[in-house]
């Protein structure tokens, strides 16, 4: 294939992505060019320890500590940021974008929190943006959903979209360990950081759920959008009553588009055993995605971990490198609409409830009471145990969610109520 244009990357970042990056666009180097219509060579890596052995097939000269260096360079065509978190990941994709050079990034924290910026700069200089790699690691998610499903109008994701809390509830589930214990085997694997906050308490994917919500609805939403609650206060013993009952917990990010508005949240959620995300385990990514045309389509696999990823990242790069050959550009933000967010008090959703209550007569029916003054319809009540140990069960119809916890706030003052034990949604009974 003589004569054909080699494009040149420059890579901020080389840890397990970046290195994994290189090596596969090495390795596949002739597929890559054939399926590109160009070459994909890396030219120059911006590290921050120059002496760290990253097992690549560069020089030694390619390395640097100064990404401006690297994004300056007018010999580089496309920039590939691998760095994470906000500064310099934005200021350096920003300079790329005024020097005129496309990028791809795998930066979900960046795009949940200041994506529009990020696009307005690749729109002024009509360059790319691409992103496949910022949620669920390998699974192919960005692109079908902003391109393969232009004709659909998608109203409702539902996914697990972190692999670290989704093999914690694995093992909670599985072999009916605490939390703690699992998260400390999680963190032993290398599933878990040394401070898992990011992961257990939601973070990560409410960024994801942010970016997944912006692209499915057509608007900007940003990760402060996102209700968020982690998993921290689940239990062996939730784990094991939602067993009971046939149900699995999972961490879910749920985006819905109802009535022109959009909801998005991240919550701990039961789901019947049945329904297919019941069946991700471990670390393992999935994304449920419903419309009227389409019905349902769920997108699984590994949602982490360097090789996988990788892959996402130079899918991206041949991408951006056809189009920098021939002058092209693909798709841009679609976040064209402005819609808007519904605060969480105004979704609606099941609800399952444990409430440890005192052992006499009259006490289900007044604290049913409160559920009807609120509205709340009751679908299913059980009473187990007896004197000091009793406790009553209740999953709820579809309640909106501020009358829910309105009424969960007067059973708490209810003398007759000793615990609220535990209080969990529940999804995908529909």
């Amino acid at each position: 294939m003589g004569g054909e244009r080699t494009i040149r990357v420059g890579l901020l970042g080389c840890g397990n992505v970046g290195a994994a990056v290189v090596r596969l666009l090495h390795e596949h180097a002739d597929d890559i060019a054939m399926r590109a219509g160009c070459r994909l060579e890396v030219t120059r890596v911006a590290v921050r320890d120059l002496d760290r052995d990253r097992d690549v097939p560069l020089p030694p000269e390619a390395f640097t500590p100064d990404g401006v260096a690297i994004v300056d360079d007018p010999t580089i065509d496309v920039v590939c940021e691998l760095l994470g978190g906000v500064q310099p990941a934005r200021a350096l994709i920003l300079r790329a974008f005024a020097n005129g050079k496309s990028v791809v990034t795998a930066n979900k924290e960046l795009l949940a929190t200041d994506g529009e910026s990020l696009f307005e700069a690749a729109d002024a200089a009509d360059r790319d943006l691409y992103f496949e790699a910022s949620v669920a690691g390998g699974i192919p998610l960005i692109r079908p959903m902003k391109e393969s499903l232009t004709g659909e109008r998608i109203t409702r994701l539902l996914g697990i979209v972190n692999g670290t809390t989704n093999f914690i509830l694995t093992q909670m589930t599985e072999h009916g360990w605490s939390f703690d214990d699992a998260l400390a085997e999680a963190q032993r694997l290398g599933y878990a950081e040394a401070d898992p906050t990011a992961d257990v308490e939601g973070l990560d994917a409410a960024a994801k759920c942010a970016i997944l919500a912006s692209i499915a609805f057509n608007t900007r939403v940003v990760a402060g959008d996102v209700y968020r609650e982690g998993i921290a206060k689940v239990t062996a013993q939730d784990i094991a009553d939602a067993a009971r009952m046939g149900y699995v917990v999972k961490l879910l990010a749920i985006a819905e588009l109802d009535e022109n508005e959009v909801s998005a949240r991240v919550h701990p959620a039961m789901i019947p055993t049945a329904h297919p995300l019941a069946s991700v385990r471990d670390a393992f990514n999935a994304v449920f995605i419903e419309g009227p045309k389409i019905g349902e389509l769920m997108f699984y696999g590994p949602g982490a971990g360097g090789d996988p990823t990788a892959v996402a990242v130079v899918g991206d790069l041949v991408t951006v490198a056809r189009h920098t050959a021939s002058g092209a550009r693909g798709v841009g933000c679609t976040c064209t609409l402005d819609r808007r967010i519904r605060p969480m008090d105004g979704t609606h959703g099941q609800y399952y409830l444990n409430l440890h209550v005192e052992d006499r007569p009259g006490v289900l029916a007044e604290v049913a009471e409160h559920f009807g003054r609120n509205g709340v319809s009751i679908e299913r009540v059980w009473q187990e145990g007896a004197g000091d140990e009793a406790t009553l069960v209740f999953i709820t119809h579809r309640a909106q969610e501020g009358a829910f916890q309105k009424t969960i706030q007067e059973l708490r003052e209810l003398t007759a109520v000793r615990a609220v034990s535990s209080v969990l949604r529940v999804e995908g009974e529909e």
